[in-house]
Parts: structure tokens; sequence; C-alpha cells
């Protein structure tokens, strides 16, 4: 788990990592959420919807963000205050995502960053991208 602190953030800083879309992560998050679409759970229904396979719930590709900004970027000082996202591409499981974000901006004021970040899968495919503003909390030293 990476700490940076506000002050150790320059623009452009990046982080990234990898991450394997499982069965069982598409089922933990079904459970989780009660979504029961038919899309993400019927191989039949989604084919005949024009996906080569059933589709990952788009919330749980994007919850990688939480990992993006709470282990990598700022890491343990994070506290994420809002997001965008757009879906570009589905994701299928077995898919091996690279969650990547970059400081765009600082806001002194509000001890913020805005990172923009891409999932891209082992096509290199990019399949979401977006914004999170991140506020950079004071380090402590209880845990």
């Amino acid at each position: 788990m990476r700490t940076y602190t506000f002050e150790e953030i320059s623009l452009g800083l990046e982080e990234q990592f990898s991450v394997c879309v499982t069965e069982e992560k598409v089922n933990a998050f079904r459970e989780l959420t009660g979504d029961t679409n038919l899309l993400h759970q019927d191989r039949e229904y989604a084919r005949a919807n024009g996906y080569k396979d059933t589709v990952v719930f788009g919330m749980l590709t994007t919850s990688f963000i939480s990992t993006l900004c709470g282990v990598w970027l700022p890491g343990e000082n994070s506290l994420i205050y809002d997001m965008n996202a757009s879906y570009i591409k589905p994701v299928y499981i077995g898919d091996e995502l690279l969650v990547s974000g970059t400081v765009m901006e600082k806001s002194d004021a509000l001890q913020m960053i805005t990172v923009k970040w891409k999932i891209t899968n082992q096509r290199n495919a990019c399949v979401a991208r977006g914004n999170v503003r991140v506020q950079v909390r004071e380090r402590t030293t209880n845990h």
C-alpha cells in the first residue's frame, strides 16, 4: 500500500495495477448488490443481445477505482470525494484488466487531487475511463 502525502504528489504521477475478473468476483458482486439482471448471468440472453458471453457488471469493473485510490494513488491517506465513469467496451469473465491513473490537478486549499483513470483489457482496449477527485488526508500514527 502506498502512503503518499499531499506534498509528495506531483502532477503527472502515475500508478497502475492488474486484476483478473473471475467468476467468483462476479458472483460475489451479484450477491452483495442483489443485481440479477440477465445480461450478467444468462449466457443465451447475453448472446441474443449481441454480446459474446455474459457481461461483467460495469460497477464491478469501476469498483477497482476504489483500489486505485485506496491502495495506490494516494493510498492509505485517500478519501474519494467524487467520480465519473464512461463504459466503453464490455468486460467478460477471464479478462485481465490494467487499472491506471494519472494525477492531473492538485488543489492546495482542499488538499485534493484529480486523477484521470482508465481501465484496459488484455488486448489493450479501453473498457472504462473517467476522473476521480480524492482528498489526501493527513497521515495518522494510529491504525
